[in-house]
This record gives C-alpha cells, structure tokens and sequence, in this order.
C-alpha cells in the first residue's frame, strides 16, 4: 500500500494509545489539548465520544483507543489529552492516553504497515517506523477521522 503522507519527510507527533505508540502528521494537528466537556451526541458510532466547544467551533471528539479496537482506559490520568486533526475543511478531536514526542524520519525507514492489517477496510494505519525497541504506527488522518475521500487533498 503506497503511504502518500509518509512518503515525503515530514514530522511526526507520537501519542500512546493502550501502550501502543502512534503519529500523526504534524501538519495536520493543530492543537494539544486538555479533554475539557464533551457533549455526548445520542445515537453516534460507539467510538465517538462527543462533540465539544473549540474557541467558536462545534468539533466531534473520537475516542483512539475505541476507534482502533483497544480495550478501554481504566479510570483517568493527568496525561490523557485531545489531539486536534485536520483534514481539509474538517477538524476533529483524537482523545488519546499521553502525547509523546516529535519525529523526523527519513524516507527509507518508513515500512509499510505489517500483513494482514490491510484486511480491515478502514485501517487508519498507513506505515510503520522502529522507535524505541518497538514500532511507531503511522496514521492516515482522513482515514482515521472517517472523512470523506471527496475532501483528500
């Protein structure tokens, strides 16, 4: 699978998910933020938590760890934050355990995402790169939001 977003060299923000490290591309988060009030929305995919007040702006906040299909946080921690994505016109809140670090890999040690992943039609992972012994999963934002294809940039 081709990681377009992966492909340039570019920065990356880590957060950990269930013990998991994962990054978006920095050019599409434009916020870290505390989880502050999220309004739950009756009816919503079980992995959106709510929506929330964003300086003027009404933004769905998703929950990470439900959206990739990780048990749920026990209890809450200073650490947990929102990571605010955008995707074209589209802004969305990431509620994730701890933010980590920022990246810069170069092209050539970025992977493509480990067999089998691709069987999941909407699997946001796009790449991986070795970190710290293990593995940083690389995100497609627009997939990982579930936002139109109509709106790729």
């Amino acid at each position: 699978m081709n990681a377009p977003a992966a492909s340039n060299t570019q920065h990356w923000l880590t957060f950990q998910l269930d013990g998991q490290a994962y990054a978006a591309p920095l050019t599409q988060v434009s916020e870290v933020i505390r989880i502050g009030e999220v309004t739950p929305v009756p009816g919503a995919a079980s992995d959106l938590l709510g929506i929330r007040h964003l300086r003027g702006r009404v933004v769905p906040v998703l929950d990470g760890r439900r959206r990739l299909g990780l048990p749920p946080r026990d209890g809450d921690s200073d650490s947990v934050r929102v990571v605010m994505l955008n995707h074209a016109s589209h802004a969305v809140g990431l509620r994730v355990d701890a933010v980590g670090e920022l990246l810069l890999p170069g092209d050539d040690a970025i992977a493509p995402p480990p067999p089998g992943r691709a069987a999941r039609v909407d699997d946001p992972v796009i790449g991986v790169l070795p970190w710290k012994g293990g593995f940083v999963a690389l995100l497609d934002v627009r997939r990982m939001c579930r936002l139109p294809e109509s709106d790729a940039a």
